[in-house]
């Protein structure tokens, strides 16, 4: 089978579409010319619309093609995940990133303060979606990223990642509106399975979406675990994900309901067990976009400015040219005359 035009896919993602949505408003022939580069010939796509047995006369007739390429894309980057390691290796110089949570213009903005893929090496340390209005075209842009330049994009998982997560806080509802249907969400989980847990630069400065656990003491430990499958409720898999620093001695209850609260001895035995220089995790917001803690042995990176539209927080991302060498840079959410804000209520585009 032949691969997707991975260069037209990251074209069409790099305009906020989850599919060329523009083309398939004006007609199925313009639709169709654009999609020619998508699917080439011997790709193994459907010969031509519609593909369901019983199709509904209301739906456009390239409908059922579109999803089949997005569910392409998305078994291509669950190939290439299922190559990597529960503990990713990274090599300097790279740039470290958070939360980003739908936000697909803010996220254009990262990248014009970061340098784009290829040129910048990235670590996404998960929460892709839910919350923002453009959750379904921020992960597919990242995935068609992370299809096109495999070595230089490195994505996490988040507590976000998560079929039962993303059914109450809108990415799953953001899917049905925009697909018609719950497939598209389908694929979505199953690269969401198969994301790494952790990236390690250098052998020294770990990555990690939430913090650290009462279960795990060395980097092997997370070697071990098994993540493909839903997030647990508990657990070491669950706490990588879930678990926050606090002013704490050692460990105590996350008022999350997941994960823990961990505090400075924690984390200087875990930095000091595992050579490590320092943690880098996500997960909370921070107002002054990061935010070092217990001795600067870790550091929380917030990469959703304004968040939800309302915070007011400046955002960041850390540039480490090496693992001594490190440089926040700092940028605020695009304008609303800079992007496009969808109505409350969406009509589904296919109905």
């Amino acid at each position: 089978m032949a691969p997707l035009d991975l260069d037209k896919y990251v074209e069409i993602a790099r305009l906020c579409k989850y599919l060329p949505e523009n083309d398939l408003k004006v007609s199925p022939a313009g639709a169709g010319a654009l999609l020619a580069g998508l699917a080439p010939s011997g790709s193994g796509a459907p010969a031509g619309p519609p593909f369901l047995s019983a199709p509904d006369p209301r739906r456009h007739p390239l409908f059922d093609f579109l999803l089949y390429l997005f569910q392409r894309l998305c078994d291509y980057v669950c190939d290439l995940l299922l190559e990597e390691s529960n503990v990713q290796p990274v090599s300097t110089p790279v740039t470290v990133c958070g939360d980003i949570h739908g936000q697909f213009y803010d996220l254009c903005e990262l990248f014009r303060t970061g340098g784009q893929v290829p040129d910048t090496n990235y670590i996404f340390m998960g929460d892709f979606v839910d919350r923002g209005y453009y959750s379904l075209e921020t992960f597919t842009y990242l995935l068609a990223l992370k299809a096109k330049w495999p070595d230089r994009i490195t994505l996490l998982r988040g507590n976000h990642e998560s079929r039962q997560i993303t059914q109450v806080y809108g990415f799953y509802d953001e899917c049905q509106t925009k697909y018609g249907n719950a497939n598209a969400w389908r694929y979505c989980t199953k690269v969401f399975d198969m994301l790494t847990v952790a990236a390690l630069i250098d052998e020294q400065i770990l990555c990690v979406h939430g913090g650290l656990s009462p279960d795990i003491k060395t980097l092997d430990q997370i070697r071990t675990i098994e993540r493909n499958q839903e997030i647990p409720h508990k657990g070491a898999f669950c706490d990588l994900v879930w678990s926050d620093p606090e002013d704490v001695d050692t460990w105590a209850i996350s008022p999350r309901g997941a994960g823990w609260l961990f505090g400075a001895k924690v984390t200087n035995e875990f930095v000091h067990i595992n050579n490590l220089k320092l943690i880098c995790r996500a997960h909370q917001l921070v107002h002054e976009g990061y935010k070092f803690m217990f001795d600067e042995k870790l550091v929380t990176v917030w990469s959703a400015p304004n968040y939800c539209y309302r915070c007011g927080n400046i955002a960041s991302i850390m540039v480490f040219k090496d693992v001594n060498t490190r440089e926040p840079k700092l940028f605020r959410a695009v304008p609303d005359s800079e992007r496009v804000i969808p109505p409350r209520t969406t009509t589904p585009y296919f109905l």
